[in-house]
This record gives structure tokens, C-alpha cells and sequence, in this order.
């Protein structure tokens, strides 16, 4: 899951980040409103945590201007603005929701996730007799729920996303592990292996193909 944090105080967006990061997110960090914005043209995101008061653009401005060109991704605001007129100045701006500074890393964690469940309601994936629901972290077969661990599944769910297409080593450790930088791959065929083996994929029903010396691809049997 890829969230933009745009806040200027580097000592709560390191904090932040680095809080994200140890959860499995990916986050891009922005220090004004134009980088954020800049940011945002570059990629696409699953949220946006958004300072209010920032440099160049604020966070206001940049909700509406965001809210022009996406209207479904999550925005957070991370604010000392408490007022009544000031929250519903920030909703009528197309935020989802707000977060009073301090808060505790543990409150914004749990709003994250709940926007993401919500924003991941009803997205639903399927591999043959497989199906994955993101927003609950859960595989099934049939109506059988299989376990997998959080990377497990992060793994699978990158794999059938994909279905159809190769997916390469270095893709992998980029998109589900988020290490851009050397790192050895090999890691990749435990989780492959523990993934084969609790799906109980065979010869005649592997939906996992390795392809050798390039990586791995979800295909229909």
C-alpha cells in the first residue's frame, strides 16, 4: 500500500515514516504542498496524510486541488486546528478525516487501516479456486479460509494482481518488500515455498509458476 505524507516537520514525518514503513507501507515523503503535489503527478497512492499548516501550498489548498483530479483516495489531515468551523472547512475540502497533533502513532495506524478497509470493501481477487479479500487480510479455498502470514499474503496478493504476467525478483522485493536497493532475492522462494505448500499447489494445479532465472507469475491452470 503506497501513502504520500506531506509534512514539513521532519521529526514527525521521520517519525511517521519510519513507524509506516515497519507496518509493510511504502510511503513518499514531501516536505510543502508543490513537492506533495509534484508527488502525486508522478505516482498513484492508496492515502494521503496531509499536514495543514505547510509551506508554499497548504494542506487545504492541496486537498481541493487533489479532490480535482481523484475523488476515491483516502485523505487524512494531521492537524493542530480543532475548531468546529476549521474540521468542516477540512471535510467540505474532500478529506475523509482528521487527526489532532500530538497523537500516538498507534491512533494514526488504526485510522490508516480502517480507510483502507473501507476503501478496499469490496475489491476482491480470485486465482482458479482461490479467493483473496484484501481488506481482511484473508485467503480462501472454496470457503475454506487458508493462513498466511501478513507478508504471505502481500506476496500472493502482488502475484495475482498480476496474474497473467512475469513478475521479476527484483519487482518483488521492490513492491512487497519495499527494499530499493540491492538485497538478496532468495528470500523470495522461502515465502514461495511456504505459500506453495499451505495452498497445497501440485503439478497438476500449480497456479504459482517459477520462471527460472526471472521470477515468478500467477496464471490459471
Amino acid at each position: 500500500m503506497k501513502i504520500l505524507l506531506v509534512e514539513d516537520e521532519k521529526g514527525i514525518a521521520d517519525f511517521i515514516q519510519q513507524g509506516l514503513e515497519e507496518e509493510g507501507f511504502q510511503v513518499t515523503h514531501a516536505l510543502d504542498g508543490v513537492q506533495g503535489l509534484k508527488r502525486l503527478h508522478e505516482t498513484t497512492f492508496d492515502l494521503y496524510l496531509l499536514d495543514w499548516m505547510l509551506p508554499k501550498m497548504n494542506g487545504l489548498e492541496l486537498c481541493k486541488t487533489i479532490r480535482t483530479k481523484d475523488v476515491e483516495t483516502p485523505i487524512l489531515f494531521l492537524t493542530a486546528k480543532d475548531t468546529v468551523q476549521e474540521t468542516i472547512e477540512g471535510l467540505q475540502a474532500g478529506a475523509n478525516d482528521y487527526i489532532k497533533k500530538p497523537f500516538s502513532f498507534e491512533e494514526l495506524l488504526e485510522r490508516i487501516k480502517v480507510h483502507f478497509r473501507n476503501a478496499q470493501a469490496t475489491e476482491i481477487f480470485t486465482l482458479g479456486p482461490f479467493r483473496l479479500e484484501p481488506h481482511r487480510y484473508k485467503v480462501f479455498h472454496l470457503e475454506e479460509e487458508i493462513v498466511l502470514t501478513q507478508r504471505e499474503f502481500e506476496l500472493l496478493l502482488f502475484l495475482v494482481k498480476n496474474k497473467g504476467k512475469v513478475c521479476t525478483r527484483n519487482q518483488i522485493i521492490e513492491q512487497v518488500w519495499h527494499i530499493h536497493f540491492e538485497y538478496d532475492s532468495g528470500v523470495i522462494d522461502v515465502f514461495m515455498n511456504a505459500i506453495r505448500k499451505k495452498l497445497q499447489l501440485t503439478k497438476d494445479n500449480d497456479y504459482l509458476k517459477t520462471v527460472r532465472g526471472v521470477g515468478y507469475m500467477a496464471e490459471e491452470v
